[in-house]
């Protein structure tokens, strides 16, 4: 399979069945991201151990199907992780992105849904939807960092 049959299957499953898209009752974390352009909206929650690692990660909002896939994406493979990790994650997705960096994700068995969203790059005015969950991520850790 080619990279761009992957990308719309991996894309039309996470937009069609999101993986964590729910409000949960407690969170520790909240933040809130939008891409004005588009009107794409996500609010993420999070729940932190003492140790700072992410025990619960969901998502809420709506948006083109890169964006809802994306996050979704996000949401499957940031639970468990410290904040050092997620914010290495970000650096290698951000890359990946907006640095044609090589793909930080293939070959590795529990990325690579992440790995397939390289074909975005295709089409840049879509970029900033791959990417804001991310961003979104990104500003709620800067908030737990400072907790």
């Amino acid at each position: 399979m080619d990279i761009n049959e992957l990308y719309r299957e991996v894309i039309l499953d996470h937009n069609d069945h999101p993986r964590n898209k729910r409000i949960p009752e407690k969170y520790d974390l909240h933040e809130h991201g939008s891409n004005p352009l588009c009107g794409d909206k996500v609010d993420l929650y999070l729940t932190l151990d003492s140790n700072r690692t992410v025990q619960n990660i969901s998502f809420s909002g709506h948006g083109c199907s890169i964006s809802q896939a994306s996050i979704s994406m996000l949401t499957e493979v940031m639970t468990g992780k410290t904040i050092p990790e997620i914010n290495a994650l970000i650096n290698d997705f951000k890359g990946m992105m907006l640095e044609d960096k090589e793909n930080p994700f293939l070959n590795n068995e529990d990325l690579e849904d992440l790995a397939s969203l390289e074909g975005v790059k295709q089409y840049p005015v879509r970029i900033k939807c791959a990417l804001l969950g991310w961003n979104t991520l990104s500003e709620a850790i800067k908030k737990a960092e400072k907790i």
